[in-house]
């Protein structure tokens, strides 16, 4: 049997609603894969190629509160497999183009919606951002040193994990449900479900009573010393994850410490001391002596790399995890053996396939000039 090379979702057409943050990088996933992502964008909205967010995109622009445009994007939609958007609950229906409307043309098109607290609720109405949303889900309670504020994980934790992650899920979810059977469904994708979702183990934790609810104190919240992160003489930083045993028994080998010497794992009264040890200790040689030391032994150990390093790090290096050229961007992950997922083009300009777009959704030339010169796509 012939293996196919071409990329998974090749011969997906998503329509996405420009927005901000996760809506694009969940379509970034789809265009990655893959995917034709045409982008309806705001008249007069900057681009830039250093957008990657915006890769592998079709750009078209539409003045979506002129009166002909619900038509326009309609047609586009009719053709189309899936939709995203992520304005406030409530916006796509008044400009006519709401999960009801969309589905009157093309019922086998799935509606995906990404908000911060999701199409209801008493705040769903309301402005949030990401560290909003991973607040109230409880995921920002467990970040940070116990004699400190909870820190801030960038928006990696909601915006794009718990929000663009899960949309992305979600839509790939959607159009295999649609391809049995027929029918397309509305995804309501919010950034505090998904963050919640991603707790699952923590909550696990709790009901199997071997968590508890203060920062710093757990296994995996910086709370055990063998999990953590410490300083070294020049400034930099380096990561052990020792948690089990033989791992445990690798570290202190490499490190020249004696088990009986660094006290009991199961007796928290132990840790402080632990830690204390660790830090003395890493604190004594710079980065890159425990990374001649422990690199690539069961250590589990890592430095911690700025983006400007973590390029050419050999493991990165050799994994092609991002593109050698400047400026650097992350490739495609997954990773298959034989379908390819090529890094997509870059962003393109706003509004650079208008007339290109119009044409493949069967509008003529004439229908095209007309709406170009009624000022429907700005």
């Amino acid at each position: 049997m012939t293996k196919s090379t071409l990329p998974p979702l090749h011969g997906i057409k998503i329509i996405e609603f420009a927005g901000i943050g996760p809506g694009p990088f969940a379509g970034m996933m789809l265009a990655d894969m893959g995917a034709e992502v045409i982008r309806i964008d705001r008249p007069g909205a900057k681009s830039t190629p250093h957008d990657f967010l915006a890769r592998g995109r079709k750009s078209i622009t539409l003045d979506l509160k002129h009166p002909k445009a619900r038509d326009v994007a309609l047609r586009l939609l009719a053709g189309a497999d899936g939709l995203i958007e992520g304005f406030r609950p409530g916006v796509m229906e008044r400009l006519g183009l709401g999960p009801e409307d969309v589905h009157q043309v093309n019922p086998k098109l799935v509606y995906g919606r990404m908000t911060g607290w999701g199409q209801d609720g008493p705040l769903a109405p309301t402005a949030g951002h990401d560290l909003n949303y991973i607040a109230l889900s409880g995921a920002l309670w467990g970040t940070g040193p116990a004699d400190q504020a909870p820190s801030f994980p960038m928006n990696l934790l909601g915006d794009f994990g718990g929000g663009g992650m899960y949309l992305a899920f979600g839509m790939v979810t959607g159009l295999l449900a649609a391809a049995r059977t027929g029918r397309g469904d509305v995804i309501d994708a919010a950034i505090c479900d998904g963050t919640a979702s991603l707790m699952a183990m923590t909550y696990s934790f709790r009901a199997m009573g071997s968590w508890q609810d203060a920062r710093g104190a757990n296994l995996l919240d910086g709370g055990a010393p063998w999990y953590g992160v410490y300083e070294c003489a020049d400034g930099q930083w380096v990561t052990i994850g020792a948690l089990e045993p033989k791992f445990w028994d690798e570290l202190l080998m490499r490190l020249d410490l004696s088990p009986a010497d660094m006290g009991d794992r199961a007796n928290r009264a132990d840790w402080p001391a632990m830690r204390a040890r660790f830090t003395a200790l890493f604190k004594s040689q710079p980065r890159d002596h425990w990374c001649a030391l422990l690199e690539g032994t069961d250590a589990c150990f890592a430095p911690v790399l700025s983006p400007a390093e973590a390029r050419a790090y050999p493991h990165n290096a050799a994994r092609a995890v991002f593109t050698q050229t400047d400026p650097e961007q992350p490739m495609p992950a997954p990773r298959f053996r034989d379908a390819k997922t090529p890094l997509p083009d870059p962003a393109p300009a706003t509004g650079a396939d208008t007339q290109a777009v119009l044409q493949a959704a069967g509008f003529d030339t004439a229908q095209i000039e007309a709406i170009l010169s009624d000022g429907v796509t700005g």
